[in-house]
This record gives C-alpha cells, structure tokens and sequence, in this order.
C-alpha cells in the first residue's frame, strides 16, 4: 500500500467517513482497488476495500485471495463464507454513517447488499478517486514507460508480418504472441486489426478479411506492464498507395503533432483538441475525425480524462493521455496515429517509441 495515494485520495474527498472500493464478479472489478492496495497479482472477485481518512486501509477478501493480500500492507479480514462475509462488513462499518463509493464501477447488486447489512448514506466519489489516480506517480510513470517500450518493439515489427491474403484475425493473434514475448503482462485492450475500408470504423473488431494490394492497414494496440497500459496506432500502407488516404496520412500527422506539442501543465484539455481539429477541418477532410483527440491511460487504457472539444478539464503534470487524431471515408479506409503522452512541467514527453512517416510495405 502506498500511504501518498491514500493521502492524496483524501485531499480530493471531503465529508465522508471512509471510501468503500468493492469488487464485483469479473470483469466487474475496480482498478482503483490495486491502485489504493498496491496488489498486482490476483483476482480479488467480491473483495472490498474499506479506505479511512487516518489513511488506514481495511480489505476484506475470500479465503482464496489470503495468499495473494498477504503481499499488501493492509489490514487484512479474510472470510470463508456468505454468514462470515455479512459479519466482517458490519463490523468494519459500525462506526461509518457516510461511506464514499466509485460509483461508475460499483455494481447495484453490491450497493444493495451493503444497505442490506448496515444502513449508511452512501455517496458517489468517483470524481475524486479519478483526480487522484489521474496524476501519476513516479512508480506508476515506469510502468507505463515499461508497457509502452513492449508496444513499441512490437510495432517495429509490423512490416514484417503483414502480407497478401492474410487475414486481419491473423495478425491480431501475432500482435497478441509478440506483446506477451516482448514482456507485457496482457493486453492493455483487444487488439484492433482493420484492413482496406474497415479501417473506416474506429473500433473494428479483426474479421477474415484478407489484406489485398492497395488496402491500408490500421493496427490499434496496447501492453500492459505491471498492470499498467499503453496505447498505440499505426497505419501502413500495402503495395499500392491509395493517393487520397496518402494526403489523409500526412494531414493526420500534422494534426498529432500540433496537439501534442501544444500539451503542457495547466492547458486546457479542449484547446489540445481544438489545435488538431482545425487542421483536419481546414482540409478536404472535414468533419471526419469523429472521435476526440484523446482520453487518460493508467491501469485502464480508457481513464476520465477527456481531450475533447467539449472538455472542461485541465491537463496536469503527471497525467498520462493518447493523442490520437484521425480520418475516416466509409468505404475507403482510415487514417489514425496515435502515441502515449505524459504531460510534464514543461510540457509533454512521448512514450510510445516508432517511425512516424508514410510506410509503403511491398
């Protein structure tokens, strides 16, 4: 346990006797719950994490997960059934009133049966818990340092394992094999593949599609390190150049480079995307970068920062952003470039590390 998060935590949270985290079955689990207890291994399905303002942190988790928090400097309740479960809330909460919850990841299932056993008013924190987590420590920076440098190794490859006639599937599951062989610890997201027009659709899931000449190739991917992600896209051209995405490629870029070098420390999170959307909207290729500039990345590749036109909030140094512009034309293909940001002092430093320029592979 880190007791800075803790402190931090509180700073941002006002008028609560404590803040619950609690766990759901997978995938319905709270990242902010390794963040406050500094676990990195096990499931911890159903655990709940009990955080005081005096900074002590009280777990409880099933008898499965006791080998696992025993790495944790926590107060730790282990239970080995549902009457053993119901008795170890009650009391950890017998002095509580007010509890604070991450209410975006907490499941009604669990708000009901924590009202069930003890009647408390119960508050949603979540903005707090996602201000805190948003400035990233020193620990956390070499994580995600580390997950970007496994993401670029293996986009330096991509060249290489792209040919006629294979499928978007295919090389999905290479991308997959290649993270985990780099160093990675899973995947930060599933891996998108899109090939020729269905490079169009921003999320595309890999098809059968089989990669033809002329067809560009858009790959969105990331590791995680540690429990930490990273975000990258690339897009490669395929033996032909289709000369309109080819203008496209060069516009993208030259709208991810102004946004990016207009991040620093109490920007304004709306003007980095406003700077990058105006080139693209002063070109042929108006109003087809449908998607924000970019969102936070922590140990959830989507964290609630928001680099959109319409965003209110403000960069800070040691939050951890994509800058991700992009061009679709349905039935054509797309055009996205992409890098993982840390936003410093003095402005910005770029973690994902691979070639920029217009790729022709042949």
């Amino acid at each position: 346990m880190d007791s800075s998060r803790v402190e931090r935590l509180f700073d941002n949270v006002k008028d609560v006797d404590c803040i619950l985290i609690m766990n759901g079955g997978e995938p319905f689990l709270d990242s902010s719950f390794q963040y406050i207890t500094g676990l990195t291994s096990g499931v911890f399905e159903y655990a709940i994490a009990l955080v005081s303002p005096d900074g002590s942190v009280n777990v409880l988790v099933n008898q499965l997960e006791e080998k696992a928090i025993k790495s944790s400097c926590v107060n730790t309740h282990v239970y080995r059934n549902k009457g053993e479960y119901q008795s170890i809330i009650k009391e950890l909460l017998s002095d509580i009133k007010k509890a604070g919850i991450n209410a975006p990841f907490t499941t009604y299932s669990n708000v009901e049966n924590l009202k069930k056993i003890k009647d408390i008013e119960i508050v949603d924190v979540s903005n707090a818990i996602s201000a805190t987590m948003a400035v990233k420590d020193k620990k956390e920076i070499k994580a995600i340092k580390n997950a970007c440098r496994v993401t670029s190794n293996v986009a330096k490859k991509l060249p290489e394992i792209i040919h006629s006639s294979v499928s978007e599937k295919e090389v999905a599951a290479e991308i997959d094999i290649m993270m985990r062989k780099s160093g990675g610890t899973g995947n930060a997201f599933d891996t998108i593949v899109a090939f020729g027009p269905n490079a169009a659709e921003c999320h595309h899931k890999p098809s059968s599609y089989k990669l033809k000449n002329g067809d560009v190739a858009l790959f969105d991917f990331g590791s995680k390190y540690n429990m930490y992600c990273s975000d990258l896209t690339r897009t490669i051209f395929f033996k032909e150049s289709n000369e309109k995405l080819k203008k496209a490629y060069g516009i993208v870029r030259k709208a991810q480079l102004a946004g990016i070098k207009s991040i620093r420390d109490g920007v304004k999170a709306s003007d980095v995307d406003l700077i990058a959307r105006k080139i693209i909207n002063d070109s042929e290729f108006k109003d087809s970068f449908i998607h924000s500039f970019g969102h936070g990345i922590g140990m959830d590749v989507h964290q609630p920062i928001y680099v959109s036109p319409n965003s209110e909030q403000i960069l800070h140094a040691g939050n951890v952003i994509s800058a991700e512009p992009g061009v679709y034309i349905p039935g054509v293909g797309g055009i996205r470039i992409e890098d993982t940001i840390l936003v410093t002092e003095n402005g910005y430093k770029v973690l994902t590390n691979y070639d920029h320029s217009y790729t022709l592979v042949q």
